[in-house]
């Protein structure tokens, strides 16, 4: 085994943006920390920007399998590497808005308020912006939410087709803007600006992805120890059941235990409810954080998300860099609908291979016709919290992800609003590919946090309610799952819960 202490102030599980923020935060408490990785590090080399190595081989997608509602096993495009899932994401890092904090009508139901106001929320998102290296213009999206300043980094600018795309949509009367997104692309950057980002892991090391801005710097304080290739089985609580006091991990084929004081699950919301459900004791017999409640696992979302391609056949687009525009003006009640539809914004530039990835029957040669004279999006909206919706563990251990996607009216009718759009822009050629259960990047909601521990398990710390020692730290606490990508809400929550842990909990140890 690895070197690894007995005993530590704090024990991180998983190195994804919420274990990587939370250790970034507290690297200088004093504190003894312990990151815990299940995989390794990711490394760089020419397959990070392979199409057959990343689409059809998935050689670096997760090998194991879960189920599905019916029992059907599948294999989900999820990534157990330093970093997580946000080594292959694409980069948008931006927040959620004033209304996505509070009661939200939706045409198939509602999004619950959060316990805490945008207002609240809206100093760690500064802090995130810093911490991811966001780069975009500040008051150019119109439903904006209010901030206290510019972004860390000017946006990255559209190449010349993209541009062109813009103008024309605002000809429609719509406001495109420069999506916020956290790539190193400003002057010493080692961002090229290539075609290979989203979906992709950057041999470069220019995604910022966490590994490179959150779990790097805090390795380098020197007081954060980090063990790889280890996966957590159990938590293990005191008799009373209000303390977690150590954690068993596998790794090589052994077992063992590691002692701690305090213990943050970020293993991702599918994950952390697994380790929660598999550390079920006499005093927990649901698992831990399921006795006041039973909402763990309950409420998973997942995002409804449809991929475009429009298509020009007369005119070749050149873009590399694809991902840099993003419109707004269907997120909330809008022209077309009085409820919200969801946001559109430019997906990283296809290529056939990508494509005959899922769509088996379709000719390569077409395909990679089609992708040189395309123009791509990505379209996403809501879904809503739904207790139907969990994740559970079958009596082998297997993860089940019951999932039946709602509010798909909302989305069907922006995925079609949007081909007509784009149609009359000069794409007479859509392709859409709506994406299943297999896509689990932006799973969220299965420990929602909250002020009553009869409808949350999570405090608005994100702590446990009834284990006085535990917090949950990634999408899981999320009460709804909005319409953008959770990556940066997340960074701002571990933010906001390690100022409680610093300023609460670890006090003393600051103050020594």
């Amino acid at each position: 085994m690895q070197e690894i202490d007995r005993q530590y102030d704090v024990v991180i599980i998983g190195a994804g943006v919420g274990g990587g923020a939370m250790a970034n935060r507290l690297a200088d408490t004093g504190a003894r920390i312990l990151m815990i990785e299940r995989g390794n590090y990711l490394p760089r080399e020419a397959d990070n920007w392979s199409v057959k190595a990343v689409f059809h081989d998935k050689k670096y997608t997760t090998r194991e399998t879960w189920r599905d509602r019916s029992g059907k096993e599948f294999n989900p495009s999820t990534y157990y590497y330093v970093g997580g899932n946000s080594k292959f994401f694409g980069a948008a890092t931006v927040r959620f808005r004033t209304q996505d904090f509070e009661e939200l009508q939706h045409e198939d139901g509602v999004a619950p308020a959060w316990p805490v106001s945008y207002a609240e929320f809206a100093p760690y998102y500064d802090v995130a912006e810093r911490l991811m290296g966001t780069h975009g213009t500040a008051g150019t999206d119109p439903i904006e939410p209010p901030r206290s300043g510019p972004m860390p980094y000017p946006a990255i600018g559209h190449e010349p087709e993209i541009e062109a795309v813009a103008e024309k949509l605002r000809k429609k009367g719509l406001r495109p803007f420069p999506l916020p997104i956290a790539i190193d692309r400003h002057d010493g950057g080692a961002c090229v600006r290539c075609a290979t980002c989203d979906g992709f892991a950057c041999k470069l090391g220019a995604k910022n992805d966490s590994e490179v801005r959150l779990v790097g710097p805090a390795l380098k304080t020197g007081r954060v120890d980090l063990v790889l290739d280890t996966k957590v089985e159990r938590l293990l609580t005191d008799p009373s059941g209000k303390r977690v006091v150590a954690i068993e991990v596998t790794q090589g084929g052994q077992r063992r235990t590691i002692d701690g004081d305090l213990f943050i699950s970020s293993a991702g919301a599918i994950n952390s409810t697994a380790l929660l459900l598999r550390s079920a004791n006499d005093k927990h017999k649901r698992g831990l954080g399921n006795n006041m409640s039973d909402q763990l696992g309950r409420n998973y979302m997942a995002h409804n998300n449809t991929a475009m391609m429009a298509i020009n056949p007369l005119r070749r687009n050149t873009v590399k860099f694809q991902k840099s525009l993003c419109i707004n003006d269907f997120y909330l009640a809008n022209s077309v609908k009085p409820y919200p539809m969801g946001n559109v914004q430019g997906l990283g530039k296809l290529q056939g291979g990508m494509l005959t990835a899922n769509l088996k029957w379709a000719p390569r040669f077409l395909m990679d016709w089609f992708t040189t004279r395309s123009l791509d999006w990505w379209i996403m909206s809501e879904d809503l919290p739904d207790p139907n919706n969990r994740v559970t563990l079958d009596t082998d251990g297997k993860i089940r992800v019951s999932y039946t996607p709602n509010n798909l009216k909302s989305h069907g009718d922006l995925v079609t609003h949007w081909g007509k759009l784009m149609r009359s822009i000069g794409y007479p050629l859509i392709i859409t590919q709506k994406m299943d259960i297999t896509v689990a990047m932006h799973q969220c909601g299965t420990a929602r946090f909250g002020k009553d521990p009869a409808t949350s398990v999570l405090d608005t710390n994100c702590r446990v309610w009834d284990v006085d020692n535990l917090y949950v730290v990634d999408a899981s606490f999320l009460p709804s799952s909005t319409g953008f990508n959770p990556s940066l809400t997340i960074v701002a929550q571990a933010v906001r819960t390690a100022e409680h842990l610093v300023r609460d909990v670890l006090k003393a140890k600051t103050a020594a």
